[in-house]
């Protein structure tokens, strides 16, 4: 066998973990910057990412400690004093004390949910996840050897799921885990407090682990946020400083794991990632100083909402999800396409306009729903309801 004929074969070996799916608004996010590049320009709704800085608290702190510090390896389970900040954010946020052990500082809340999900689950075991929901958890646990079992949610019961839907998929699944995030990503949509109350207690009692996704605290319309720390400790909370914080790019989340689980995550963290970036926890840490700045931002975001919730059904776009939190809208697009892939490669073609195909949050139904994302400028919104309102696949 030569040695082109032996590559070949060993390409037709690779794992099995490796065949997911993509992560289609990344793929929509490199065709936005290919039409870019080619001279056009781009309203980005298609990614969750302010289109805001990181506070300017954050940049200050990070320009001191270039000149002051070698920026090396941190401990495993982040620098202390951005733990112990962390703590008081709840403490002042939600009247929750927490020990600052049992915070955990990650790369992104990416690498938390690979480090809960390798802490808490054995391969073939069933996690239950809400559909619409963010893809990535379901690719992460199948990459993982992990099954994940979809609820499928409606505006019946506000695009979350119910108790007796958990108990329903218990039975019929035996599930390990269940994941919600609240605000969600897609629909922007919110657990009742009462109800998040409720789905801990079935849990616990269930035998059930709840991981709690609460990345978009903070970014909330009216309805009251709650942790699932104020019912429970055996629960892994994980937040992230990429959005309401406005630093994606920066790679630095957390999570709260219960005191019986930190020395597990800490040898995974040591051996998968060795610490999180240190500059980035710097820039983490200088963030809780500006949070007037990021108010403000959260003040745009509900000006740029109020401004699509109005101007979109004039464009025909009229089935929108209520949206509680977060920044996006889910928005059916049914009396148009059932092709949401198509639909949104013709808007970018045709207006300029990125936005996400439902496809990438429901397998099922997705085909049907678009999700848009209203965290850029309120001018780009405004200027996006325009071109939406003039195109023409829409008026015919």
């Amino acid at each position: 066998m030569d040695v082109e004929r032996a590559a070949a074969a060993l390409l037709n070996s690779v794992s099995e973990r490796g065949d997911i799916d993509s992560f289609i608004v990344m793929d929509v996010m490199r065709a936005a910057a290919a039409a870019e590049a080619a001279g056009r320009h781009v309203i980005h709704m298609e990614v969750g990412q302010p289109a805001t800085a990181a506070p300017r608290a954050a940049r200050e702190a990070v320009k001191a400690a270039l000149d002051r510090d070698t920026l090396g390896y941190t401990l495993a389970l982040g620098m202390p004093t951005l733990r112990e900040r962390i703590a008081r954010h709840y403490r002042e946020r939600y009247g929750i004390t927490l020990p600052a052990e049992r915070v955990v500082v990650t790369t992104g809340s990416s690498a938390a949910f690979v480090l809960a999900f390798l802490a808490l689950f054995d391969s073939g075991a069933r996690v239950a996840l809400p559909a619409p929901g963010y893809p990535c958890y379901r690719h992460i646990l199948t990459a993982l050897g992990v099954r994940p079992v979809g609820i499928a949610t409606g505006p019946n019961s506000r695009w979350m799921p119910t108790v007796a839907q958990i108990e329903e998929a218990d039975a019929a699944a035996k599930l390990s885990g269940l994941l919600i995030a609240s605000p969600a990503n897609p629909t922007g949509t919110m657990l009742e407090p009462e109800r998040l109350a409720a789905i801990v207690r079935t849990c616990l009692a269930r035998g059930i682990w709840f991981i709690s996704d609460e990345i978009y605290h903070g970014l909330t319309w009216g309805v009251p946020e709650a942790t699932a720390l104020a019912f429970t400790d055996q629960t892994i909370v994980i937040n992230s400083f990429s959005k309401y914080f406005s630093m994606t790019g920066w790679r630095v989340g957390w999570m709260v794991v219960p005191e019986g689980l930190v020395r597990t995550i800490e040898r995974l963290a040591q051996n998968l990632y060795i610490s999180p970036p240190a500059v980035a926890q710097v820039a983490a840490l200088g963030a809780f100083e500006g949070l007037d700045e990021l108010q403000a931002n959260t003040r745009v975001y509900k000006a740029n909402r109020d401004l699509l919730l109005t101007e979109l059904p004039k464009a025909g776009l009229g089935k929108i999800v209520p949206a509680d939190g977060a920044f996006y809208l889910y928005v059916d697009i049914g009396d148009f396409t059932d092709d949401s892939l198509a639909f949104c490669k013709a808007m970018l073609d045709e207006t300029g306009i990125a936005a996400t195909p439902g496809l990438d949050f429901d397998e099922a139904r997705g085909r049907r729903f678009l999700r848009f994302s209203y965290a850029g400028s309120t001018d780009d919104m405004a200027e996006a309801a325009r071109r939406l309102q003039g195109w023409q696949r829409l008026a015919s």
